[in-house]
């Protein structure tokens, strides 16, 4: 999995990349907060952890941006010297996902990463990782897409735009969302990102009537994918 750091002692920052990286992780550090927020709007991460006190923006000021612009499944974990009982309670009411002390400990921060990833990747066999609707199966852990059994080439953005449309069956889903859970940065109103990344999806998987699915444009809200039934 790819994990996010948020550490400016280079001691601590160290020891956190060894021990996820044995663990067969990739383990990016970042010193600095606004450095972290700006990699955020380019680059998607399976687990953040955190520090709460940097030497730029809070590691709470970094969760608010995080939970206000990106995929609320990502999980997040402090860690943190912070121990008064009132700053875990304000840390779980940011949207931390789990709070652990330092100094770091390798076999606690083994024990909380994987209940997390757990939590928020399930294993293939779980009913969490695979979405179907009509004839089309969505592997989430995989990432992969098929249609009666036939793989589907999509890039990972356009693969994270199914996933959502696909979880949101029925539903409109707004185009503040989409650039929240998908992009993780503002979009410009005038830019086409959204639509021809849309189109490509529905070229791609052939989202027509006659496969079960259509995938109709709400104007000036967003986006709905409907099944239509006619599937056989």
């Amino acid at each position: 999995m790819k994990i996010a750091s948020l550490e400016d002692e280079p001691a601590e920052a160290a020891l956190i990349r060894q021990i996820l990286g044995e663990a067969g992780h990739a383990c990016t550090t970042f010193t600095r907060s606004r450095d972290l927020l700006r990699q955020l709007r380019e680059e998607n991460f399976d687990l953040l952890l955190l520090d709460w006190q940097m030497p730029d923006l809070s590691g709470k000021e970094v969760l608010t941006w995080v939970r206000a612009n990106l995929d609320r499944r990502v999980p997040v974990m402090f860690l943190t010297c912070r121990v008064e009982e009132e700053d875990i309670v304000d840390g779980f009411a940011t949207g931390a996902d789990d709070y652990m002390l330092k100094p770091v400990r390798r076999g606690e921060l083994l024990a909380r990463t994987r209940s997390l990833l757990r939590r928020a990747y399930p294993d293939p066999g779980s009913g969490g990782a695979q979405v179907a609707l009509a004839d089309y199966v969505i592997d989430c852990a995989a990432r992969t897409v098929a249609h009666r059994a036939r793989p589907l080439r999509l890039t990972p953005k356009e693969f994270d735009l199914v996933v959502l449309l696909f979880r949101n069956e029925g539903r409109i889903v707004s185009r503040d969302h989409i650039v929240a859970a998908v992009w993780g940065r503002e979009i410009s109103p005038l830019s086409r990102t959204i639509d021809t990344h849309m189109s490509r999806v529905r070229s791609k998987l052939a989202l027509h009537p006659e496969h079960g699915l259509r995938l109709l444009p709400v104007y000036t809200h967003g986006y709905r994918l409907e099944l239509t039934g006619a599937a056989p």
